[in-house]
């Protein structure tokens, strides 16, 4: 075991080694209550999601070994394209484990960057597990959606390139959370800023353990969720202790409110946001971030929503 730990210094490297790999997506102005506000659209990131940027950073650093063997990864759909991008990229194999009932638009975006598809049932088996044993049997590497220090370093790129646009560093960033790796990684690259994580309702682990002080699971029986990429039971020790370290703090929104955000991204931002992607945006919209000063951020992490389901969203919105 390493006792290696994300740092500021390597979300900087990170930036660095993958300039030019990802896209630097834009932070879209918002006017709100008087304020000017700003949202940084990850849903326009090639795979549709932030997660390409952590996937890029922990790949491009393997070695020549390591890219024949392959990589294996789990994920509901956004890590998975991001592993997969970045593996067609780079030459190597990948294979993702994926639960059967992952929104279809997430698996063929997958298995169209060339990813084997290895499929598991959510509530009886564990995909850490399956891909455990998978990556022993091939030799290949696992690449964790966040329990990985250059995974984290790779997603707080985001951090660096918002303190690029905006010329400073924001008072403070709102970031949709699951495991937490795009928010620890945020939060190394802009210490100056205040972080908080939003999550849904019911599955606001990260929340629940900051304020306790220790990392504790989602209370069973979870609810039903709309927000597929954000079904973290249980988040890292690397991804908390940053969080905690730099004083974020966790706020929980409604089914409705993620609905209400998605539809407000649509005809505000003209943007396209998953579900799981606008949990921050909707605790702006909601109030539940309180005080939320000129010049913050909100992240919109991801944009990879079945059409169906975006297409009731705003005939019933």
């Amino acid at each position: 075991m390493t006792n290696r730990r994300p740092t500021a210094n390597g979300v900087r490297a990170a930036a660095k080694r993958i300039d030019g790999l990802v896209t630097k997506t834009p932070l879209l102005p918002l006017a709100r209550d008087g304020r000017r506000l700003w949202v940084k659209a990850e849903c326009l990131q090639q795979g549709g999601a932030f997660k390409l940027r952590g996937a890029t950073n922990r790949l491009i650093q393997l070695n020549e070994s390591e890219r024949e063997r392959g990589v294996v990864a789990f994920s509901s759909g956004n890590h998975a394209q991001g592993v997969a991008l970045a593996a067609r990229r780079l030459g190597i194999r990948a294979a993702i484990v994926m639960p059967a009932d992952a929104p279809r638009v997430k698996v063929e975006a997958t298995r169209a960057a060339g990813a084997e598809i290895v499929p598991y049932d959510r509530a009886r088996e564990s995909r850490e597990e399956i891909a455990a044993a998978l990556a022993a049997e091939r030799g290949a590497t696992l690449v964790p959606s966040f329990d990985d220090v250059d995974v984290i370093e790779g997603q707080g790129t985001v951090g660096v390139e918002i303190a690029d646009q905006l010329g400073r560093p924001p008072p403070l960033v709102l970031v949709p959370c699951g495991g937490g790796g795009l928010a620890a990684g945020i939060a190394l690259a802009l210490p100056d800023a205040r972080v908080v994580v939003a999550e849904p309702a019911g599955w606001d682990d990260m929340a629940r353990s900051l304020r306790l002080g220790r990392i504790v699971p989602v209370a069973e029986p979870a609810p039903p969720t709309s927000c597929d990429a954000l079904q973290t039971r249980l988040v890292s020790p690397l991804t908390f202790d940053t969080l905690r370290a730099a004083g974020a703090r966790g706020v929980a929104v409604s089914e409705a409110e993620v609905m209400a955000a998605m539809a407000f991204a649509f005809s505000a931002l003209r943007i396209v946001a998953e579900p799981g992607g606008a949990v921050a945006l909707a605790a702006l919209l909601a109030g539940r971030a309180g005080d939320v000063p000129e010049d913050s951020v909100v992240v919109v992490s991801g944009g990879n929503v079945d059409s169906a389901l975006f297409a009731g969203m705003l005939r019933d919105g």
